[in-house]
């Protein structure tokens, strides 16, 4: 894996993009006014649970969401970024691979309302994509790493 951040503390949170050829891995958050960007398309990730890596973090919560149990050598890119939901916070962003047979095994959780290989265009022009993320998902094709 490529890291692109120095940065190693203050992690708060992972989100990961997958991507299976040109589409990638999402899920339409809940319409729930509470939580950041309702009703939003969003990648797999969430909060960091006690000492745990951001890679642990990152899988962990895809597993949690999707079901699917990758190994950390699945993760190529990532970058560190400011938290958008905590101040001071160091927000972990990875991109990987997803084979279409993973794809044929997820079973989605509760969070969110439904979950799209969506294709990578579409999520990078969409409305509502949670939009830095889709700012994170452009540096991820912009790496090269693919």
């Amino acid at each position: 894996m490529r890291a692109e951040s120095a940065i190693l503390d203050g992690i708060v949170g992972a989100k990961i993009a997958l991507l299976a050829g040109a589409r990638v891995l999402t899920h339409l958050r809940d319409e729930i006014p509470s939580i950041p960007f309702p009703g939003h398309w969003d990648f797999p990730g969430g909060g960091r649970e006690g000492g745990e890596s951001a890679e642990a973090c990152a899988l962990r919560e895809l597993h949690e969401e999707y079901g699917l149990l990758l190994p950390e050598s699945r993760l190529l890119w990532r970058r560190d970024y400011p938290s958008q939901h905590v101040t001071g916070g160091v927000a972990a962003f990875f991109g990987g691979r997803v084979t279409e047979t993973e794809v044929a095994t997820i079973v989605f959780g509760d969070e969110g309302q439904r979950w799209e290989m969506m294709a990578v265009a579409d999520f990078l022009g969409h409305d509502r994509a949670v939009p830095y993320l889709r700012d994170r998902l452009g540096d991820f094709l912009a790496s090269g790493i693919l």
